[in-house]
């Protein structure tokens, strides 16, 4: 399926924000790998790319679930966060009470009670490709009614907008970016 060596000198090179790759780094990104190819049939090569381009950008280049203002401590979360206790955790960020309730029972788990297991990166993995193929994170009008954002309106056989891709996630926010991260996923895919 992939090749983890040719993956990885290619992700040095040019991925590699510091270009000094950690054993924490390379073992994330192993986990990573392993989840992608346990579900490499529900995507094609370049949808994948664009599933790795956008946990590149959300977990900051980790490859780890994070926390939603990771940098700040959990007690400025619960008190500036409207959605709080159901702030963004996990490799896409999966926010409010209702999406928590959602994922609960697409996941078996009860996240409600314990938000935190979104951070395990299996449960995390298993939401945002859920949310990806399904369109679950957010919608757009369509005439009078609005329909999913699903990967494949964006990625398919006719079209590849890894920029309009975005709109599966988080609207247009860092659009560019995350398309030119995708682009680069693709040749290492492919390799």
């Amino acid at each position: 399926m992939i090749n983890r060596k040719k993956f990885f000198d290619g992700y040095r090179m040019n991925l590699d924000p510091d270009k000094k790759l950690t054993q924490e780094e390379v073992n994330a990104l192993t986990v990573f790998l392993d989840f992608v190819e346990a579900e490499y049939s529900k995507l094609t090569v370049k949808q994948w790319a664009y599933v790795f381009a956008t946990t590149f950008h959300e977990t900051k280049a980790t490859f780890l679930p994070i926390k939603e203002a990771f940098w700040l401590s959990e007690a400025w979360r619960l008190k500036n966060l409207r959605y709080a206790p159901f702030y963004g955790r996990g490799y896409v960020q999966i926010t409010w009470e209702e999406n928590y309730k959602f994922f609960s029972k697409i996941l078996g788990l009860d996240l409600v009670k314990s938000p935190d297991l979104t951070m395990i990166p299996k449960n995390a993995f298993k939401i945002m490709i859920y949310g990806f193929i399904n369109g679950s994170f957010t919608k757009r009008k369509v005439g009078k009614i609005f329909v999913p954002n699903k990967i494949s309106d964006f990625i398919n056989d006719k079209e590849t907008n890894y920029k309009k891709a975005r709109l599966c996630i988080n609207g247009t926010d860092k659009a560019d970016l995350i398309a030119s991260y995708a682009v680069l996923f693709e040749q290492l895919l492919k390799v």
